[in-house]
């Protein structure tokens, strides 16, 4: 890669999942002189890099980074399991607290 695919592979990394225009990586990647004395830098690099399968599209013509395909859980799914991890934990010390300290009162009631 080159440098100016280097800058947007960096600023990209920012955004993760998210779609960025290629006016804004035009406009922030490399600064605003660059952008000044060369408004679209960056396209050609951006298509390039598309070319290569580092970065895609949607259908509105923005980028962003490949999702990485070592990890097939999203990190959504990963804080999920993690939670219900903690809840089951948790879930089953206050339950062996609650069963011992309620007493029984049905029997008081049917008067």
């Amino acid at each position: 890669m080159d440098a100016d695919e280097n800058e947007i592979v960096a600023y990209l990394k920012q955004f993760g999942r998210q779609f960025v225009s290629s006016r804004e990586i035009c406009r922030r990647a490399a600064g605003k002189q660059r952008y000044r004395e060369e408004p679209y830098w960056a396209n050609q690099p951006l298509l390039r890099l598309v070319e290569r399968a580092i970065l895609e599209t949607d259908s509105a013509g923005h980028f962003r980074m490949v999702p990485d395909e070592k990890d097939p859980r999203s990190h959504k799914e990963q804080k999920a399991q993690h939670a219900k991890k903690l809840f089951e934990e948790a879930g089953a010390e206050s339950s062996d607290a609650l069963c011992s300290e309620v007493p029984d009162t049905s029997a008081s009631q049917n008067v």
